[in-house]
Parts: C-alpha cells; sequence; structure tokens
C-alpha cells in the first residue's frame, strides 16, 4: 500500500460523523481521550456473572455480521505474554455483543474504501481467563503490570464490548506496521507515542473506530471499548 493512498484514506476518516458513539465528535489521536473505560473495574469486588444462556442470546459471532473481517486470537494460542492458552478459548470465534459488533462490520466496510481491512487478536474474554491473567502476573512477579494497568483485574473484554485489533494491508494480505507488537507493556505501545507513518497507521485505526463509536485506551493502541448500559460480565468458554 502506498504512503500517497494511506494519507488519503486518513483524511477522508476525519471527515466522516460518528455514528452510534455518545461523544459528539471523536477525540484526535494525538490527544488520546481519556478512556477509563478501556480498562474501569466491572463489579466492585465480587462479579456477578449472567447466565449462560443470557451470555448465549447477547454475545454474537462477529464473522456471521461481517466474514471478511479477519481472526486470530491470541489467547486461543500459546502466542501470547503468557505462552500458554489461556482457559476457555476453544475457537477462533471473535464474539461480542451485537451492538459493537455491528459497529465493527461498519468500520471494515469504511477502511475497505481505502484498501484495508481488521484482524481481530481478541474480543470477548471469558473471566476465567481474565483471573488467569492475574494469576500468571502475581505468580511471575509481574504485579507492576497490574499496577499500571496493563493487566485488567476486571475488563471490558468480559462484557463483550471490548476488542483488539491491527490493520491489515488488502493487497499484499499483511499486517501494517503500527509500531509494537500486541501485548507490548511499555509507552512504546501508548497510542499517542509514534512518529511519521507509524503515528499516521494508529490515527487511521483510532478515527475509523471512533467514527463508529469506540473508544480507544491510550495506553494500548490495539484495544477499543464500545459504550453499552447496563452490561454483564460472562464466563461461557469461546467455541
Amino acid at each position: 500500500m502506498t504512503w500517497r493512498l494511506v494519507a488519503g484514506l486518513a483524511l477522508g476518516l476525519i471527515g466522516l460523523p460518528g455514528c452510534a458513539g455518545p461523544a459528539a465528535q471523536p477525540a484526535p489521536v494525538s490527544a488520546p481521550r481519556t478512556t477509563a473505560a478501556g480498562r474501569q473495574p466491572v463489579q466492585p469486588d465480587s462479579i456477578l456473572l449472567a447466565s449462560d444462556a443470557t451470555a448465549d442470546s447477547l454475545l454474537v459471532d462477529v464473522r456471521s455480521i461481517e466474514p471478511r473481517i479477519l481472526v486470530e486470537l491470541r489467547y486461543a494460542t500459546s502466542n501470547n505474554f503468557t505462552g500458554a492458552v489461556l482457559p476457555g478459548y476453544q475457537a477462533q470465534k471473535a464474539l461480542l455483543r451485537r451492538e459493537p459488533a455491528e459497529a465493527l462490520a461498519r468500520v471494515e466496510a469504511r477502511l475497505r474504501t481505502g484498501g484495508l481491512g481488521l484482524r481481530i487478536w481478541d474480543a470477548y474474554r471469558p473471566v476465567r481467563a481474565t483471573r488467569a491473567m492475574v494469576e500468571w502476573a502475581e505468580r511471575t512477579g509481574r504485579s507492576d503490570l497490574l499496577e499500571q494497568e496493563y493487566i485488567a483485574r476486571r475488563s471490558r473484554h468480559n462484557l463483550g464490548v471490548a476488542v483488539d485489533l491491527t490493520l491489515v494491508d488488502l493487497v499484499s494480505g499483511t499486517e501494517l506496521d503500527l509500531g509494537t507488537p500486541f501485548d507490548t507493556f511499555s509507552e512504546a505501545a501508548h497510542t499517542a507515542n509514534a512518529q511519521g507513518r507509524t503515528l499516521r497507521y494508529r490515527q487511521i485505526l483510532v478515527q475509523a473506530m471512533e467514527s463508529e463509536g469506540f473508544q480507544n485506551y491510550e495506553k494500548e493502541w490495539w484495544h477499543f471499548s464500545y459504550p453499552i448500559a447496563d452490561p454483564q460480565a460472562f464466563d461461557i468458554p469461546i467455541r
């Protein structure tokens, strides 16, 4: 993909109106919106889980709505920061609540006009997987990752309203270089902490996602959440 095409796509996305979020105008990536929602606790001290039947009725397969979105769930493989498959990840299937899933389909459609697409690294995450991440951090002496909010004790992924993803060049089929690998626990992964082409790629992703109501977590360029009233936590496995 040429730099000129990327720049043109970014300029086009800047002018797109927001369609699904509560904010009137999305924040520019150079001064990211404070998105505590990306990492705030979803329950106080204990998680009240929705029933499996409720989870089945509310969670949908993203690819059933937009089959062109690519899925590579890292936590369903050993290719993640823990080095092991996380509990509850039994299939390469990206589940979300219907509202963010439909919004994500619209993002894919917008990006495709400029030769880009999405690849999902994580979507709905069972509560048992989040607990396994916390246990890993405590067991390996990386409690600092909990304190710095790189690993969440309570995650919006558990609610089916958060997604981790990147951009793909549809011509070559390769991921664009957004500066760091997935789950890089450092300031290099902070959305605004980039320059040149890397910053432009991040701007394209953020602007496309915010145009459909998603909010970026400022410490992770790949993490976005979608506002839903009274969300519920789920723990059904991904099958």
